[in-house]
């Protein structure tokens, strides 16, 4: 008996249909709910990820996708060699990509303002599992949302040079005093403040807020000493006793039982002030110091002070990790520190504009090329009788690599002329132009 050598079929097992799956069309309204779960879960099968199978309007974008490249790559003309699941995967990669590109974006512009606040853990797809903790009630997603500029950066260098300043800053400051002994002359602050720590309590047996704050060795930065003498006269205004004139301090004939006011700037009188406080320091402390490695030396030795002993003050703050979270409040050492821990998870489908959609839909096009010009790669040519068939593998894949790197560098450039900076400029520009404009304009003349 003869062998039958007729094919089964004539048609290639692995052909992609005009249309996705069922209930999921331009006709959403018309489809029947189960209709749109049947086709939901078909969809969520074949998406990898599964980031936005959990939306319709996804759904029937991804649907009508296969519509899509069905056309732009004729398969009403010659049959295709994907299925509806790689149009599917690759409509999901396109909107994840798109969605990478504008969080990159959006960093650069954000990312100054959100240093040091709070960050999110994410799934596996990218999701916040904490979003309300981070804005609250409302639509949770960050991402689209415009912050307010806060210049956390440059705060938070400038509290370190605040810091360094002796103005306050990003670290605590604390004071401590010791009580001078007759005929010592040198006082080691760095083992005065290091006892007071471990006891929790000064020389005068009063408690002190660093208790347990200095370790053993620890370097202490001291940022000011002084003398506080309540014999001293802490007077800038009144009888006798401060100064006579606030304001011009040539008119001294003007003196009289109290103080004379001039009409004179606000700063003159802060000048004043601190000078007068300095003058106190300088004039009524009966002392002078040097500091060398956290070592006091009184000038003179205290048993030719001429007064009772009083207590040498001081201030100073205690070098941390820059790392490491104060206690007692947030300062932001465990927040935001660059584009990795900002709270941006993957843009919604429904927060993307017609104008986002249509890239997507030429990425997810550029895609299938690539899939199709790797499953015809494997198979170089075709053996027909008599002749054989040259698949077009090499010129897909070229073309699929040139359309993704030209789509993803015209979003960005795009992108790059609309970061916040340079918006300001096209602000300036636009304002300088308009002033142009109408300074040649005729001015209208009162008329009273």
């Amino acid at each position: 008996m003869p062998t039958n050598l007729n094919p089964q079929s004539q048609t290639s097992a692995i052909i992609l249909p005009a249309t996705g799956a069922a209930g999921v069309q331009a006709g959403v309204a018309d489809s029947t709910a189960h209709d749109r779960a049947v086709a939901g879960q078909t969809i969520l099968t074949a998406c990898p990820f599964g980031a936005y199978t959990g939306s319709l309007d996804f759904l029937t974008g991804a649907s009508m996708q296969v519509d899509y490249v069905y056309k732009k790559l004729g398969g009403d003309v010659i049959d295709i060699e994907l299925t509806v699941d790689n149009v599917y995967a690759a409509y999901e990669e396109a909107v994840l990509e798109y969605s990478y590109i504008i969080n990159t974006h959006q960093s650069k512009n954000s990312l100054s303002t959100m240093l040091g606040h709070h960050t999110g853990t994410f799934d596996y797809e990218g999701r916040l599992k904490n979003p309300s903790a981070l804005t609250g009630a409302g639509d949770p997603q960050i991402a689209v949302r415009y912050p307010r500029f806060q210049f956390s950066s440059a705060k938070r260098v400038g509290g370190g040079l605040s810091q360094v300043g002796g103005l306050g800053g990003s670290i605590a400051e604390y004071s401590g005093s010791f009580a001078p002994a007759a005929n010592v002359q040198d006082y080691n602050l760095q083992k005065i403040i290091e006892d007071a720590s471990t006891s929790g309590e000064d020389t005068a047996g009063e408690s002190v807020d660093f208790a347990g704050k200095i370790d053993d060795n620890q370097k202490i930065t001291i940022t000011k000493v002084y003398f506080v003498s309540p014999r001293a006269m802490w007077r800038f205004f009144g009888y006798y006793g401060g100064v006579g004139v606030v304001g011009n301090y040539s008119t001294y004939g003007q003196f009289a039982d109290d103080s004379t006011f001039e009409i004179i700037p606000t700063w003159q009188n802060k000048m004043q002030a601190i000078m007068y406080e300095d003058s106190i320091y300088t004039r009524t402390s009966h002392y002078s110091y040097e500091l060398i490695n956290n070592k006091l030396r009184l000038y003179p030795t205290p048993s030719y002070w001429s007064m009772q002993l009083d207590r040498i003050w001081f201030k100073f703050y205690v070098e941390e990790d820059p790392w490491k979270e104060p206690d007692g409040y947030h300062d932001g050492t465990l927040g935001v520190n660059n584009m990795n821990t900002l709270p941006y998870e993957n843009i919604r489908y429904e927060n993307i504009n017609s104008m986002g959609k249509q890239w997507i839909r030429k990425f997810a096009l550029a895609l299938c090329k690539e899939m199709l010009g790797q499953i015809r790669g494997k198979f170089t040519t075709v053996p027909i009788p008599g002749e054989a068939v040259t698949l077009n593998h090499a010129e897909l894949l070229g073309q699929a690599k040139e359309e993704q790197d030209q789509l993803k560098l015209s979003l960005t450039e795009m992108l790059a002329t609309m970061e916040y900076t340079e918006l300001a400029k096209k602000d300036v520009e636009l304002s300088d132009a308009t002033t142009a404009t109408f300074k040649n304009s005729p001015l209208p003349i009162f008329v009273g």
